[in-house]
């Protein structure tokens, strides 16, 4: 979460991406940095998933990723 502060602050849009199981604590860790960046959850656990399991969740995160991306601007970016 620092890495997309640090990177919103730069002018740089970004995308916090975690498992499920970390959702309370994204929004938690948001909250506590003053940030409003949008995150994309995906199924959880991710250890121990296949190349072929981790590439679906990828694909299957894509058009959340490219949405949060490409929404209107935020403050500083």
């Amino acid at each position: 979460m620092h890495d997309i502060a640090d990177l919103e602050a730069r002018g740089v849009v970004g995308v916090f991406l975690a498992s499920s199981e970390f959702a309370d604590a994204a929004t938690a860790q948001s909250r506590a940095l003053g940030l409003a960046v949008p995150h994309v959850l995906v199924p959880h656990p991710i250890q121990d998933r296949t190349d072929d399991e981790l590439r679906r969740l990828a694909r299957d995160a894509y058009p959340a990723v490219l949405a949060a991306v490409t929404a209107v601007a935020r403050p500083g970016g």
